[in-house]
């Protein structure tokens, strides 16, 4: 990911209480071991001076990260009523970090910043003042203005990319929540965002199937033939490389992942779970679908670690990473 794009990036904090202000300090602090471009973090400082005490230096724009960042970490300041204490999540938390993932976003619309990353945020809190979004994906969407059937959440390490076409719902649901047009769609926009985000001008989409040996012909279930098979076919018709569906217990060995560019996934842990086992510290949330280039670090608040000196910034760096990765390519494309 040698790509740098010609503005800085915005990375919001995330909650103030938790591990979101640490890492970023120690992405700034090893600026260089992780080839990181210029960046401005966005949220209040005082969580930052908690828990580093290296250089700060406040800016109103992300383009002045450039001349900042080389001798302190920029950060566009957004004042919490009250300073909050790692660990101990508050309200007054809760609205910083809206205010601050709000910011960045709008900055990054604006053209002022190339990306934005979120920091890790705690849904109960955000819930407590009024927040109705399953999360910052859905957030970040309405905010650019495209629908949340649009997006679709990508985890993206070096070796794999994954998207899971159904996300936060029980095991039991998935099959009544698939059809064969949200595959396609799921699909598409996969497809799409491979092409814009990561410069792969005749991309691969592998479909996996929902049930073992992916139906087995249907003894093993039916929707292969139903719902997936169906939108394969589509996508097909539309020109783009799609194969499948495939038997998932396969499809992710280093054989199998060669010959593709994304897996698509019908369920949370069929996507999950071969992404964190190979890139469980560099694995990254992308949002495919937007008019901007967003991710973030695929963790939490870690509030039990805050302000501990424990959190590992590797995550965060390969957020920060793949944001200017995909901001580079859109570039280009221009």
């Amino acid at each position: 990911m040698a790509q740098i794009p010609s503005r800085p990036l915005a990375v919001s904090l995330g909650d103030p209480a938790g591990i979101g202000p640490e890492v970023v300090a120690k992405c700034w602090d090893r600026r260089a071991d992780f080839g990181l471009p210029p960046f401005t973090a966005i949220g209040d400082p005082r969580s930052v001076a908690q828990i580093w005490d290296g250089p700060i230096e406040m800016i109103d724009d992300p383009r002045q990260a450039d001349s900042v960042f080389d001798h302190a970490l920029p950060i566009i300041q957004i004042a919490s009523a009250e300073g909050d204490i790692p660990g101990r999540p508050s309200v007054s938390g809760a609205h910083c970090s809206l205010d601050s993932l709000e910011i960045g976003v709008g900055l990054t619309r604006s053209g002022s910043a190339a990306a934005v990353v979120t920091g890790p945020v705690s849904k109960e809190q955000l819930y407590s003042i009024g927040f109705t979004h399953p999360g910052q994906t859905e957030f970040v969407a309405e905010r650019c203005g495209v629908s949340r059937g649009n997006v679709a959440m990508m985890l993206a390490g070096p070796s794999l990319r994954t998207v899971p076409v159904t996300t936060h719902i029980p095991l039991a649901e998935v099959p009544s929540h698939l059809s064969a047009a949200l595959i396609e769609a799921r699909g598409r926009t996969t497809l799409r965002g491979l092409q814009r985000n990561f410069g792969i001008p005749d991309p691969t989409l592998a479909i996996s199937g929902l049930n073992p040996h992916s139906g087995e012909g249907g003894m093993l279930g039916r929707e292969e033939l139903e719902l997936i098979e169906p939108a394969i076919a589509a996508l097909r018709a539309e020109g783009w490389r799609v194969t499948g569906p495939h038997a998932a217990e396969s499809m992710f060995n280093s054989a199998a992942r060669a010959r593709y560019d994304a897996a698509l996934c019908m369920y949370h842990d069929q996507a999950l779970i071969p992404l964190k086992a190979l890139h469980f510290e560099d694995g990254v949330n992308v949002t495919l679908g937007l008019p901007i280039v967003r991710t973030a670090p695929d963790h939490g608040t870690a509030f039990d670690i805050a302000g501990q000196d424990l959190a590992d910034p590797r995550p965060m760096a390969s957020a920060i990473q793949m944001a200017a990765f995909c901001a580079a390519n859109r570039e280009m494309a221009e």
